[in-house]
């Protein structure tokens, strides 16, 4: 049996290679066509069962244990772009116009390749690996898309556990929590109607929309601040808000659209949010003589770690880079991720791992033009996706090299 450092010394450049080979063919939800064609043709050629097209564009690998085992166990990793330019004018830059990886997916792809290709050579387990790639983790839907493709039913995991990159950590540290991590991620959309005019000689003669706007903006911290008991947790955000023309300055508009985004840890949150959005732009509407078409959308739920797998997780993040590197309570985010619907229907657990801090203590965040994911840590990812299975599989965790 080859050892991992072993391994890992004689891989790390040929991961490296696919990490740079994918960030440079960017492809957003349900395009991802190439991506999925290069983990599929890679995992084959280590001798993987593999199945394409599971919820559109995803792929699974199947790696059985030489051990007897019943335990199944899923690691998934995410594999789309994002819709932006890249400015980072690297050598492996995106190639493609308005399309970058700017939240690591291509790095999160290569850890998981790179586990699934030493767990391939060397199946000390008892049971059954399921690697799980994803299309459309941003927004357009890809793990529900899945599960609606019989993903546990033709592939049963007993638990699951992703892994995102987090640039600011430091390389070589992990962390995670119990229960709340992430938010549900929801959009909302608020169409208000009136009578136009002419803003100038007559605007008495309009129902001015922009003036129930306005108090509907103000107002929507009010659910915040008075709705929302006080321990727990809301985001509501405005992101947009469209009406009237810079070529007609003096005409009060007929018709303005307004939205935003909305986070919440609990359904109970959720729903009263969705309702005060709704009740709270139809009254507006209403004290200004206006109409006013209210809409929420869903997005992935909030993500809620296990206590049993986050004690698995922090035990293989422990064993990866030594248990002083790893933090079992890092504070929750409000940002947004799609595994969560997966974890509604197996329990698992979310790590994160650090991509890095410069010198003088900056980085470039996640969704910008200038973000990259730090190929150092690739070693540290395909560790701790090891050892996760270790863990689970009942196999001896395979210590960081001294």
């Amino acid at each position: 049996m080859q050892t991992l450092e072993d391994w890992l010394a004689g891989h790390h450049a040929e991961l490296t290679a696919i990490r740079r080979d994918i960030h440079a063919h960017p492809e957003l939800g349900l395009e991802e066509t190439r991506t999925a064609a290069l983990v599929a043709r890679t995992m084959r050629a280590w001798g993987i069962e593999v199945t394409e097209g599971v919820g559109g564009t995803g792929v699974v690998g199947v790696i059985r244990g030489r051990r007897p085992g019943k335990r199944a166990v899923g690691l998934r990793a995410d594999m789309d772009a994002l819709a932006l330019d890249e400015q980072t004018n690297l050598p492996h830059a995106s190639r493609h116009p308005g399309k970058m990886h700017a939240c690591g997916h291509d790095g999160h792809t290569t850890m998981l390749l790179g586990a699934a290709g030493y767990l391939a050579q060397n199946p000390d387990f008892a049971g059954t690996v399921n690697l799980i790639f994803q299309p459309a983790e941003e927004g357009r839907g890809g793990a529900v898309a899945m599960l609606a493709d019989g993903l546990f039913e033709r592939f049963p995991c007993d638990a699951i556990y992703g892994l995102h990159n987090s640039p600011g950590m430091p390389v070589g540290q992990f962390g995670t929590c119990t229960g709340p991590m992430l938010a549900a991620a929801d959009s909302w959309k608020v169409t208000f109607r009136g009578v136009g005019g002419h803003g100038g000689s007559q605007p008495h003669l309009s129902t001015d929309i922009t003036y129930a706007q306005a108090h509907f903006t103000l107002g929507l911290q009010g659910i915040v601040g008075r709705n929302v008991p006080p321990l727990d947790t809301c985001v509501i955000s405005v992101g947009f808000i469209h009406s009237g023309s810079e070529q007609a300055s003096n005409v009060v508009p007929s018709e303005l659209v307004i939205g935003g985004t909305a986070r919440t840890y609990s359904d109970e949150v959720r729903d009263m949010v969705e309702r005060r959005i709704a009740e709270l732009a139809t009254a507006t509407a209403r004290a200004w003589g206006c109409q006013a078409e209210a809409s929420y959308q869903r997005g992935p739920r909030a993500l809620l770690n296990q206590p049993e797998q986050v004690a698995v997780a922090v035990a293989a993040a422990a064993a990866s880079v030594g248990a002083a590197k790893v933090d079992s309570a890092i504070r929750p985010s409000t940002g947004g991720e799609d595994f969560a619907e997966m974890m509604q229907q197996r329990p698992g657990a979310f790590m994160r791992i650090g991509n890095g801090v410069a010198p003088d203590g900056s980085f470039s965040g996640l969704h910008t033009p200038h973000y990259d994911f730090n190929d150092a840590i690739i070693p540290d990812g395909v560790r701790y996706w090891v050892n996760v299975v270790a863990q689970e599989l009942k196999t001896e965790p395979l210590e960081i090299a001294a």
